[in-house]
Formats: C-alpha cells, structure tokens, sequence
C-alpha cells in the first residue's frame, strides 16, 4: 500500500491546520505568536512543508507567525486534476495570506518555492512585504540562462525528461521513491540529504496522486512558452517586484548554477541583495539552516 498523507503529519512543535483558499484545501505547519507578523514559508520539489522546519521554529521563537503550507498537488494539500499554472499557483498563496486573516506577508520561497514567491510579489503585490528567494533566480533570468549558458541547459535536462507521459510518475515511484533520493543527493551539498530527510522526501512523493501532480508543474512551464497565457505570463513578469528582496544561493547547487542566480537584481526595484554561500548546495536551508535562519530574520528586521 503506497503511503497516504498522514506521513507529512511530523510531530513537533508546531500546528497542524487545513485552510480552504482559491477553492482548495491547504495543509500547513503554522508556528509562533498568533499576532505576530505573518512569514509565509512555499518549499519546493521533491519536497514537502517539513523542508522549512528549522526556520519554522527559529523565526517562530523571534516573535513571527510562521506557516509552512504543502503547496497545491503536495503533502497533505489538495491533488485536483488543474490549477498548476503560475496564475492559479500565486492566486493559492495570496489567497492563503487572506484565509490566514493577514492583509500581507512576509514570503519566503525554496526551488519552485521560490518561482511562486518572484510569480506571487509580481501578480499580487499587495499581499507581500518583503520577499525572499532560496536556491531560485527570477523565472527571467532562467530564460535567459537556458538561451546562452549551455551548462545551465544540461543542468535543466532533467526538465525536459519530465515533460513525457506517466513515465517520470513510474520512475519517482518505483523502488519506494529511489529516484527522489538519487535527485536530493544530485542537487544538494555535501553530505545532503540524512536518512530521514531522503525517507520522509520519499514517502510524501509516493502519496497517490502527488507524483503527477508536482510534474504538473513542470510541464506547464514548459507547455505555456507556446501559448497566449504563458506568453501574457513572461510579460507581466518584466514588471519586477516592488518589496525589499533577499536572494540566498548555494556555491555548490547542482540543479541551478550560481553563475544564473546572478542578475536577478534586474527585476527588483526595491533594495536587492544576493548572497552565494560556499560549500552549499541546492537545499541549503535544510544544508545550513542556522546560516539561512539568521539571514532571513536580518532581512525581516532591516
């Protein structure tokens, strides 16, 4: 029997809670003070909301509401058949602000995490303050990096291999999810991931439905470069993010190369700062989450 959604149920600290936004059910971690400021944490593949559990609890205990929700298609969150395009995606997560009674956020984002908070602070600025970006350069800055950096290009094949029919789903979930492990260990640092990062990683993959469902994504951002609405979506996005902006980048990301992390300043009119840390790879929040907490809160307290 393949797992069901209870194994993204960790014990811990924190709450487990479903919020109902843009007509799906959500399930989040939340941690902190009830009126504290909102910090809104979007994890990214193959992952699940227990990749931001160390920042959940440190930026909690600084005195800030902290939600870490499985996005849509994940975890313990809805698996419908539609809705993985940037614009459902970013209408997820500002109508989750909205559910969780908050005007604006505080939004922190990880690998596809991290698309959606570029994709959320363009389309719906009003409902972020401040933005930070893990492991991900802004979606136009991978255009241009698959246009002239051809080690970026065979970095991102794997992309392409995602783009086929229910062969990836049967990859991902042969041997218990062994692929899921193989890809953490491609992208991530040294010594990444532990034994329960890979198991847990694993498990959540192999819950029915969300194997496609995070595919999904992929294949729409591929699929819309052809179409009037993905056209329309690299349009708006030419309109930059407006809020104070943190970029973290690890030296050794082997998903997304520091070389294309840098120009994402670009389409930030706001204060705009890049850190590439050394000796981290491509989930440097889990790699080095005492480094990545103290950034953050610096960010938010500046």
């Amino acid at each position: 029997m393949p797992p069901d959604e209870s194994v993204v149920l960790v014990e811990g600290p924190w709450t487990h809670r479903e919020v109902k936004a843009n007509g799906a059910r959500f399930h989040l971690a939340e941690y902190g003070p009830a009126d504290g400021p909102l910090v809104v944490l979007l994890h990214g593949f193959p992952e699940f909301w227990w990749s931001w559990r160390h920042q959940l609890v440190a930026l909690g205990d600084a005195g800030y509401r902290v939600v870490a929700p499985d996005l849509r298609g994940y975890g313990g969150s809805d698996k419908p058949p539609r809705g993985y395009d940037a614009y459902t995606l970013a209408s997820d997560v500002a109508g989750l602000i909205r559910a969780l009674g908050a005007r604006d956020a505080y939004v922190v984002g990880h690998d596809w995490g991290g698309f959606l908070a570029w994709t959320v602070a363009t389309l719906h600025p009003r409902v972020v303050n401040r933005l930070a970006v893990v492991a991900m350069p802004h979606p136009l800055r991978i255009t241009e990096a698959w246009r002239n950096d051809r080690h970026q290009l065979a970095a991102s094949r794997y992309i392409g291999y995602f783009q086929l029919p229910r062969l990836p789903e049967s990859r991902i979930l042969r041997d218990e999810g062994a692929y899921v492990g193989q890809l953490l260990k491609r992208w991530g640092g040294p010594g990444f991931p532990d034994a329960e990062t890979e198991r847990r990683c694993r498990e959540a993959m192999q819950i029915p439905a969300a194997a496609h469902c995070a595919l999904e994504w992929y294949r729409w951002a591929v699929r819309s470069r052809t179409r009037p609405s993905g056209l329309r979506f690299l349009r708006l996005l030419q309109e930059g993010v407006g809020v104070p902006t943190l970029q973290l980048h690890g030296a050794l990301d082997g998903c997304l190369r520091p070389e294309t992390a840098h120009g994402s300043g670009a389409w930030v009119h706001a204060p705009y700062e890049l850190q590439v840390l050394d000796g981290l790879g491509h989930f440097l929040h889990q790699e080095a989450p005492e480094l990545v907490t103290a950034a953050l809160l610096e960010h938010a307290q500046s």
